[in-house]
Order: C-alpha cells, then structure tokens, then sequence
C-alpha cells in the first residue's frame, strides 16, 4: 500500500457551479482499492469553507425557489439525458474510487436515474389541495413550497445512487443542496455537479462540501441548513438524527442492516442459490440490501450450500476494470475488519466452508482483496451473526420451521430488508404480513423499490419516519402552508361597473 502525497492532485469542493478551492490545509487520501494506492487527495473542509458553502446555498435559494416550475422541469430532463449518455464516464470514477465491477458501477447508476427519472415530473408531486366554499365565502387551499438549504451526507458504498436518491427531489421541489460524500470516494459528487451545471442549473443550486466529522457536524448545527438527509451506518445514523433534531432540523436518517433469506423446503434451489450468490456477494457485499444470512428451513440446507459452493467456485475476484465479478473492498482497513468476522464466527462454533482470505485473484497483490467467504451453522449469539459485516461474508443457520425462521428475522436489532424464496403462495402472503422489516422481496433477494415507491427500514435500520425518494421525498422536502381566504362580493359595495339601477 502505497500513500505518499507528492504531486497528488486534491478534489476540491464545489461551490456556485464551479471548483472551489479549500484553503483549510487538511486532507485525506483516496485509494485505487484494486492497486492498493493513493491516486490522489480530498480536501476536509474547516468552518470557514462550510459557512462559505451554505452561504452559497442560501443565496441562490430565492431565484431558485421562484422559478417556474416549467424551467426547473426542463433542466431535469436535460440533466437526465446528459447522464444516460455519459454514465461509462461515472462508472469509470466510481470503479477507480470505490472498487466496484463497471458493470456494478453502471448498474448503481441506472438506479440513480430512475429517482431522476421521478423527478421530472415533480409538478403533479407538489400540487396543493383546495376546498371551495368551506363556509359563506370562504376558500382554504394548501401550498407545498421548498424548505430552503437541505443537506445529503451520503456514505462510501454508493456514491453516485445515494445521493441522487435526495438531490434531484430536493432541487426539483426548489431547494438548494448541500452535498457531503464519502471522503474515501469523493469524485463522483463533484462529476454529477458539474453535470447538472451543464445541464443548465443555476450557481449555488447543488453544491459539494468535502470533509469529515467537521464537516458532518457543520452541517448538523448550522443554523441555515433546514434538513439532513443520510445514509450509512446505524451509529452514525442516529447520531445525525438526535444531532440535526436538536438543533431544529428535519432528518432522513438511514442505518444499517442484518439482511436474512428464508428459505423454505419447497424453493427453487436452484434459483434461490443464484440469488445468495449474487446478494452476498455483489459490490463485494458494500450495501446495506445485501444479503448476510440464508435461513434454510431444514431439510434443504446442504443441498443449497452445496449449490451456492459450486456457484462460488466460478466466481473471479479482481480489478473491476478487468472481467471480474467482484472487486476488492474499499480500503484496507475495512477489508482487516470484515476478514475479522471470518475468524470470530470460527471461535464460535461456525464451519468455514470457504474461506475467502489469501485467495488467488485477477489484480495486482497490493488491492484490498477478500473474495467470497461462506460460513454455515453461524451461532445467533455470535458477533457474526448478531453485527453488519458489510462485506462477502455470507452464513447459514439452520432452522426446523417457518415460524422459527419468522421469530429469528423478527428478533433481530435491523429491520432493513428481507427475502423468502418459496413456491408456496400462502406462505409467501404470510410472510410478508408477518414480519417486521420494511422492505421484503418474494423470491427477489434485493427487495430496493423503485423510485416511485419509496426506501428505508424498521427498526435500527431507521431513525425517524422519514424514508427515501418516492412520494415520501417529496413530502419531506416540502412544507405545506394552508391558506383561508375571503373576497367580499361585488354586492358588499366597492367599485361595480355595471349600469346603475336608479
């Protein structure tokens, strides 16, 4: 691994449609995970830069805010086209940063567009409501109007579809963005800026603020920022909801997931082994719908880990910019961490049945490499079982029943998303009644709506009410005013122009 800083050159932030340079003299390094070494740096803003960003953003509020909704509807569409035409130059970025597969990449990116897509026709999402005649005379009608500055901090494992799950809506319902990324993979937040300002947005509109906790915590205590929208572990999660809350914000803030499918006797095991495989371990298992833990209703657990074994073995690691199904992790300490679990499933009683430390790979030996890992009879009480891996670590445990597996699922701490793989309709309409988790797919392992319904769990999958994108997007960055009125009828006295009567 190599970090040396000389000549590197620095992200910068993005402010008033163009590059802004940080003066704050702290920076961070970004990995090309599959070489193992800094290509280049990230600039960490101080309170200066941010208080220069949001004031920015509070400044372009106005005009934004009064355009008509025609124009803020045409530089969407333009925006979604300059996309889908460039998006090979984003899965570039975001395979060099982040280590994903480009196929990965570009899939991560068509799934941003989709919320895109959404907000293109915002007009119909933010129409008010109105009430003639509520009594003599009187009319009440509803506003939904922008909020003002809104913040995204956006996590590491997707750094183009996560922020796009908030920045379109918001700018689209006349708010003016403050985006936080990852620092570990910054560049795509500043590509998609520049983008939009191609596309015709006006200065100020979506702005990019690097940095880290000084950052985040500007952000939550900045008295113009009127909303925080996130993504990303549930410690910090819930540590951006009671900090944004307390200083008066509204809050979206996702956590993290322990994602489980049930598998019952009568699945498609053949079907349901393609799935493990490609929930387990795609984007090296970098997202908060992977799935982690296969339920096997007993007694198909070792025809099935038989299959996902065999489907394993053909499974080749490497650099994503090469023919690879998985790429490395994003930095080497997160790769240690996530190898970590391997070794404490084993302590507790686990079966390694492969082991993806040291394996052969198509990339050079620096990356940050660990290939699929599959662990069966992983006890419920061990840390890998009960915490988020966040990596290709994918465990069995074995249950004797439905209902064992059902009370499993509903017992744990997360409640992002869920899968049963059955051919039995009822036990699939059950399943869906029954359990408590937010997002469920029926024989879907990756159950993430599309952009008109809307993302987020149960649980400590989720701090507050607010989830992500669809018609929940646009009512959290709205706000509704309500308005009672009353015209006095020509017949009351004032101006008539009609002929007099005498």
């Amino acid at each position: 691994m190599t970090d040396a800083t000389e000549n590197q050159p620095i992200v910068h932030h993005w402010v008033d449609g163009a590059e802004y340079l940080s003066t704050s003299g702290r920076t961070a390094p970004v990995y090309d995970p599959a070489l193992g070494v800094v290509t280049k740096q990230v600039a960490l803003a101080d309170q200066a830069e941010i208080d220069a960003v949001v004031a920015s953003a509070k400044a372009a509020f106005p005009g934004w805010r009064d355009t008509s909704i025609t124009k803020r509807q045409q530089v969407l569409f333009t925006f979604r086209e300059l996309l889908a035409s460039r998006k090979a130059e984003l899965a570039d970025i975001l395979t060099s940063e982040h280590g994903k597969v480009l196929s990965d990449a570009l899939g991560e990116i068509t799934r941003g567009l989709e919320v895109v897509e959404l907000a293109t026709g915002f007009p119909h999402l933010i129409k008010g409501e109105y009430s003639e005649n509520v009594s003599t005379g009187v009319d009440v009608y509803s506003l939904r109007q922008p909020l003002g500055v809104v913040g995204v901090i956006s996590p590491f494992n997707f750094p183009a579809m996560v922020p796009m799950w908030f920045f379109p809506i918001a700018i689209a319902a006349g708010n003016t963005v403050v985006l936080k990324p990852s620092e570990k993979d910054p560049s795509a937040a500043n590509w998609l800026a520049e983008l939009f300002t191609e596309a015709g947005l006006p200065d100020g509109v979506l702005n990019v603020l690097h940095g880290d906790k000084v950052a985040v915590d500007g952000l939550l205590e900045h008295p113009d920022v009127k909303s925080i929208s996130f993504v990303g572990s549930t410690p910090i999660a819930q540590y951006i909801y009671e900090t944004a809350a307390k200083n008066g914000k509204r809050v979206q803030a996702l956590g993290g997931a322990k994602n489980h499918m049930l598998v019952l006797p009568d699945a498609d095991l053949d079907l349901t082994a393609d799935a493990a495989i490609n929930a387990g371990f795609g984007s090296a298992g970098e997202r908060c719908m992977a799935i982690s833990v296969v339920v096997a209703v007993e007694p198909v657990a070792d025809e099935l880990i038989e299959k996902i074994t065999q489907r394993m073995a053909g499974l080749k690691t490497g650099d994503g910019r090469r023919n690879c199904d998985m790429g490395p992790l994003v930095t080497e300490a997160h790769r240690d961490k996530v190898a970590g679990y391997i070794d404490i499933a084993a302590t507790d009683g686990a079966t390694v049945v492969v082991d993806g430390r040291g394996i052969e790979v198509d990339g050079a030996a620096e990356g940050f490499w660990l290939g699929p890992t599959l662990l069966d009879n992983v006890p419920v009480t061990s840390r890998a079982y009960t915490e988020e891996i966040f990596g290709p670590v994918l465990s069995v445990v074995r249950v004797s029943s439905y209902e064992e597996g059902v009370a499993l699922i509903n017992n744990g701490a997360f409640g992002n998303g869920t899968a049963i793989f059955t051919n039995d309709g009822g036990a699939a309409r059950r399943f869906q009644n029954e359990i408590e988790v937010g997002m469920i797919g029926i024989n879907v392992p990756i159950p993430v709506p599309v952009a008109y319904y809307s993302f987020g769990g149960f649980k400590d999958s989720i701090f507050g009410s607010n989830k992500a994108y669809g018609v929940h997007g646009f009512d959290f960055f709205t706000r509704e005013k309500a308005v009672t009125s009353r015209w006095l009828d020509p017949s009351h006295g004032g101006i008539n122009l009609g002929f007099p009567q005498n």
